[in-house]
């Protein structure tokens, strides 16, 4: 068991589980002078900028954030229903994704990758994923940044995509 400071910087850290549809930090306990002899730290979210809040930002309105959410769940749903011709495993468990920003205007923007630069589905792959993502009805509109670095490869890919292809 942790105690002291080792269990604090647990609890205040960034806590995600990799391959769920839905991460949530963790989010520290605001202590008001309390009396605790124990001195309290005040640790910034590593998932909030530093700047003021904009009007309609998740300051403003603690339930965007879940609302943000949620719809990087149903994209990251959509996106599971995406498969590499080549690959008989969808585009999020082969570890193509490298990242989804839902802003707070509901635009989604996507960093992903592909196996390899020459890969077949270069020029139609990014455009399905798309059009997809923008069929879902709270996404206003999306993009898809295709970007080579870090270089895909097999470490990328999810336990369920490793066990599905017989490579675990």
């Amino acid at each position: 068991m942790l105690h002291g400071e080792d269990a604090r910087r647990i609890v205040t850290d960034d806590y995600r589980y990799p391959q769920s549809l839905v991460s949530l930090p963790v989010v520290p306990d605001r202590v008001a002078d309390s009396g605790s002899a124990e001195p309290h730290e005040q640790h910034a979210p590593t998932n909030v900028p530093s700047e003021s809040p904009s009007p309609g930002s998740v300051a403003d309105d603690p339930t965007r954030f879940v609302h943000q959410k949620l719809i990087e769940g149903k994209v990251i749903e959509t996106l599971r229903q995406i498969y590499d011709p080549e690959i008989p495993v969808d585009i999020y468990e082969l570890g193509l994704i490298y990242g989804i920003t839902v802003n707070a205007d509901d635009t989604v923007h996507i960093r992903m990758t592909l196996t390899a630069p020459a890969c077949p589905v270069a020029g139609s792959l990014p455009g399905e994923v798309e059009r997809k993502v923008e069929a879902i009805p709270e996404v206003k509109s999306a993009t898809v940044e295709l970007v080579w670095e870090p270089p895909w490869s097999r470490d990328r890919m999810s336990e369920a995509a490793l066990l599905q292809l017989g490579m675990l």
